[in-house]
């Protein structure tokens, strides 16, 4: 992974100079990180330019993104980042630091959680921050290499019951000629599977639903895993026992991989 972003185009390059050129004049802002693709070495110049700007924890961001938004359509780098790919724009984030499991029902996951540490964190690069604060050092210091183990557990037990939970819904689903329902069922448990997988490993992700053969094979080093991944997909006829099959061949993944 490179150690500074890679921009696609010119302008991705210029658009992330005029963020850091805003945010770097504003007192509140602490850091300003670019994330994502272009933090990885993986943008094309269709991809969009993906910011975090971190501030105090606590602080209210209202004002913050009210004065970038206008910033933003005024300055003549973004008009040039927006013709410059079909997707081109800039995608910003403030955020204060403080990370927290989200409030959601138990039948609610997967959520961000883990998603949003590990962008922040530890795929993202530094574009600047404010001399003595070191805030993107104390927050690594703080949730790296991984949170808290009996959060860590709980949070294991309630992504697997879930994932358990959308897979005993698939046959019945079938069973009704609700091949969409149960699709939808395999594709959410898939992607419980994979915050479950790591959850287990106290690696943080990228995403649940793209790179995902580089989030297996490099990131989690279980390149024996990915193969058995997209043929879980592959159905024939759609309208069929198909899904039933491919349901407990991801039970078993989860069994063997994400143990209880």
């Amino acid at each position: 992974m490179p150690t500074n972003p890679t921009y696609p185009t010119p302008e991705h390059a210029a658009a992330a100079g005029a963020v850091v050129e805003f945010f770097a004049a504003r007192p509140e802002t602490d850091a300003v990180l670019v994330v994502n693709s272009c933090a990885r070495g993986k943008a094309t110049p269709d991809s969009c330019l993906d910011a975090l700007v971190l501030i105090p924890e606590g602080a209210s961001t209202g004002e913050t993104e009210a004065a970038w938004r206008a910033f933003r359509d005024a300055h003549p780098a973004f008009a040039a980042l927006r013709a410059a790919g079909a997707f081109s724009v800039v995608h910003l984030d403030v955020h204060d630091g403080a990370f927290a499991p989200p409030d959601h029902p138990a039948d609610e996951f997967p959520d961000g959680f883990e998603l949003e540490i590990g962008n922040a964190l530890v795929y993202s690069r530094l574009l600047w921050e404010r001399a003595g604060r070191d805030r993107l050092a104390g927050l690594r210091a703080r949730w790296l290499p991984y949170y808290d183990e009996t959060l860590r557990r709980e949070r294991l037990a309630a992504v697997r019951w879930c994932a358990e939970d959308c897979l005993d819904h698939v046959p019945s689903a079938v069973a009704r000629g609700l091949y969409f329902q149960a699709f939808d069922r395999l594709y959410r448990a898939f992607q419980l599977f994979l915050q479950g997988l790591f959850v287990q490993r106290r690696v943080y992700p990228i995403a649940y639903n793209k790179w995902i053969r580089e989030q297996v094979v490099e990131i989690l080093g279980l390149p024996e895993l990915y193969p058995q991944l997209p043929p879980l997909f592959e159905i024939a006829r759609f309208e069929s026992d198909a899904m039933i099959a491919k349901a407990a061949a991801l039970r078993r993944l989860l069994d063997e991989s994400v143990p209880g």
